[in-house]
């Protein structure tokens, strides 16, 4: 059982480094130039010369959508590292402090748990006007109380072990306890959280900028793409379809991952 999810683990983690790979030289890998328009050849299907057709201006999709995997990736995996380390760090705070501080920093987060995350960050994108840095902060603002309440309940239920109380008696200093005793014991949870949420996050900024409150034309970036094209469904679908299956694609590969890496870290399987 041990091996088959480790050979599983090794493979999505391929497939999840090619992806990355992929945006980091995609300006190296673009068959022709993404931004460079030709209306001569607006809207061709897909063909030998266009794998995936060209749009409305006659730009290669096939070069925009690896261009566009730059700005859906790297944002996407930002957001996570701002929420993960965020979350944690208040977490820890709430675990470690005391009761008023924990109460206050536990109420803040139930009221962003009381609406639904997406209308919320649909919400907070809109007054700050739109733009992917603007829709990132958006998405970070409302997703750190997951990571908090984990980190927290982590870091309560270690304040209580007997090596923790050791380090106390000893005179260990709060912040050194908190990275040589604390962090290096909760942060096996949180990496597998953060995994998992990375699909989940693609998916919101993509939505956000489908829905205009995310990266703006000509940037391209996927879900940009996508609302761009959606009045072509009918009569043009590649252009819609080509960044809509490289969203399904990544989300499917990093979803998959953190599904197999949670079950590596499952003391079941050992």
């Amino acid at each position: 059982m041990k091996v088959n999810v480790k050979r599983k683990l090794i493979f999505f983690g391929i497939l999840a480094l090619l992806l990355l790979l992929l945006s980091i030289f995609s300006a190296y890998l673009t068959p022709y130039d993404p931004y460079e328009q030709d209306l001569s050849i607006a809207k061709e299907a897909p063909s030998a010369e266009h794998w995936l057709g060209t749009d409305r201006y006659g730009r290669d999709m096939l070069s925009r959508v690896i261009i566009g995997s730059q700005a859906s990736i790297y944002s996407t995996l930002l957001l996570v590292v701002i929420i993960t380390v965020l979350g944690t760090i208040i977490g820890i705070i709430c675990g470690l402090s005391g009761k008023a501080v924990d109460v206050v920093l536990m109420r803040i987060s139930d009221i962003f748990l009381a609406f639904p995350g997406l209308v919320f960050a649909l919400a907070i994108a809109g007054v700050l006007g739109g733009g992917l840095h603007n829709a990132i902060i958006a998405l970070a603002a409302v997703s750190w109380p997951k990571f908090a309440r984990l980190a927290r309940s982590q870091t309560l239920a270690l304040k209580e072990t007997a090596f923790v109380e050791a380090a106390r008696l000893s005179g260990t200093g709060t912040l050194k306890m908190v990275f040589k005793h604390i962090l290096p014991n909760i942060i096996g949870p949180i990496l597998v959280t953060s995994v998992l949420d990375i699909g989940t996050m693609m998916m919101e900024l993509a939505g956000l900028s489908f829905l205009g409150l995310g990266a703006k034309p000509p940037i391209a970036e996927w879900g940009s793409m996508m609302s761009d094209a959606r009045s072509m469904l009918g009569t043009a679908p590649w252009i819609v379809l080509s960044p809509g299956v490289a969203i399904f694609i990544s989300v499917m590969i990093f979803n998959l991952l953190g599904d197999t890496l949670r079950d590596f870290a499952d003391p079941k399987n050992r």
